[in-house]
């Protein structure tokens, strides 16, 4: 530099340069002859440290106490040279320095050694930033990938209702252990949901999240599809296959209506939320499994255990910390805010322009009493954006059962937020008489639904049997 330095200013004058140039430069710098002691020391380095120039020149560099340092005297003069010089420079590293206030203060540092025109060592230039805003930033960053590690998989969970607050929260503790979870709640409030948060939010969401439904498939089947089986296990079993227990190592199983597992399938449940081992069906070697196991049900398993038909054992295993996801009665105010969100949806999937609700349908919406919670409500949603190709959704869009509901008020509570709602059952010799939606929509629904039936039923809110008649009134079936 200072060779630089003389051939700009010639005559002498290239020293006289050297303490404006490190003044106007944005970090803090400072030099060191062999012996460790200061030399130079810019504007900056008094701001950072609040040693004045005057005050450090000619002591020992160790008056800023560097963390990367070996503390005590510089042992640069005393033939133990600090890495520095032992190394020739350092760069880019991360340490803590003191002030004149006796603060560590984190800063990133790099150092060159200044050589003579033989190569022998003059001595030392070391730069120092200031890194207190950059760790905030970090620890803000840490704080917010913790905050969405938490809550990335809560994305369906909508609704800023007290109770779905307090169900996060839960949610957010449960995921950091490892217990057992029993999720309860009616069908259609989103138990799924739940789950998936649980493992999203979790240390093992990098591993597998398999969902089984207890309901869908017969004892024999059932225990094959948890287990797995081996070649000739039962008629049929024309080659092994690996379970879902076994599928789900290293992540989470989620047996969606466990209360609809058989006494026997209870028992084998049993051993494997105690010993996180099994056999395959038709094997008598054991397969041990790391797996977090999360449970859900419609039921009542505490009433269905005082009955004798679930293993009290079992249940108390499986509600290490029960979950009760709220029914969508109990927190309608969170209604507007799961219409957009489905509509958003609905619009995107379409590749349209988002439909406007008028102020009718949406009173509609929200009064309408939801046995089916919010599955309803998004098929409800899905059969009123059929029938508005203008993009506006009025309430005669809606279902019957949402637009003139049969009022007959039956109390009932939410076991998690223990709130009094009604539900308003429509009758099913109204829900009868109601006529079909027409050719038009029913082709078009059909369309929509890949020619499913199931899934078309679904959209319009009505029972298949009831989807049949339209379409033969249609002249569709």
């Amino acid at each position: 530099m200072l060779a630089a330095l003389r051939r700009l200013f010639p005559g002498g004058t290239a020293d006289q340069f050297l303490d404006p140039l490190l003044d106007g430069l944005p970090c803090g710098i400072f030099a060191i002859d062999l012996d460790g002691r200061i030399t130079a020391w810019n504007r900056q380095m008094e701001a950072l440290t609040g040693f004045e120039r005057d005050d450090v020149l000619g002591q020992g560099c160790e008056v800023l106490d560097g963390s990367t340092c070996g503390g005590g005297p510089c042992p640069v003069g005393g033939g133990a040279p600090c890495a520095l010089f032992r190394e020739g420079g350092v760069r880019d590293r991360r340490c803590t320095i003191r002030t004149r206030g006796g603060e560590q203060i984190p800063v990133l540092k790099s150092a060159q050694m200044v050589l003579d025109t033989s190569g022998a060592p003059l001595g030392a230039f070391e730069t120092v930033t200031d890194l207190r805003a950059v760790e905030r930033l970090e620890a803000d960053l840490e704080a917010l990938r913790r905050t969405v590690a938490a809550t990335e998989g809560m994305r369906g969970l909508i609704g800023g209702h007290p109770s779905m607050a307090r169900l996060r929260e839960i949610i957010a503790l449960a995921a950091a252990t490892e217990a057992s979870v029993l999720v309860q709640g009616e069908t259609g409030t989103g138990k799924e949901l739940v789950a998936r948060a649980i493992h999203d939010a979790s240390p093992r969401r990098g591993g597998p999240f398999v969902r089984v439904a207890c309901c869908a498939l017969s004892e024999s089947l059932l225990e094959s599809e948890l287990f797995g089986h081996v070649r000739g296990a039962f008629t049929g079993a024309v080659s092994g296959r690996v379970g879902r227990f076994e599928a789900a190592d290293g992540g989470t199983i989620f047996l969606d209506e466990i209360g609809d597992i058989s006494p026997a399938l209870q028992a084998k449940l049993l051993r494997v939320l105690q010993e996180r081992e099994f056999e395959r069906v038709g094997d008598n070697r054991t397969v041990k499994v790391d797996i977090r196991v999360v449970t859900a049900t419609n039921r009542d398993l505490a009433a269905l255990c005082r009955e004798g038909r679930f293993r009290q054992d079992l249940y108390y295993r499986l509600a290490v910390m029960p979950l009760v996801v709220p029914p969508l009665r109990a927190r309608r105010s969170d209604i507007p805010l799961l219409v957009s969100h489905f509509l958003d949806r609905l619009a995107a999937r379409a590749g349209r322009p988002v439909p406007r609700l008028t102020a009718s349908a949406l009173a509609a919406l929200v009064d309408a009493p939801w046995p089916g919670n919010v599955r309803e409500l998004e098929h409800a949603l899905e059969y009123a954006w059929v029938l508005s190709p203008q993009g506006v959704i009025e309430a005669g869009a809606l279902p019957a059962a949402v637009s003139s509901p049969v009022t007959g008020h039956v109390p009932v509570r939410d076991g998690q937020a223990g709130v009094e709602g009604t539900v308003e059952p429509t009758s099913p010799t109204r829900r009868r008489k109601v006529a079909g939606p027409g050719r038009a929509v029913l082709e078009a629904t059909l369309a929509t639904h890949g020619g499913s039936c199931t899934r078309t039923a679904e959209a319009l809110g009505v029972h298949r049997v009831t989807l049949w008649k339209w379409l033969r009134a249609a002249g569709l079936g």
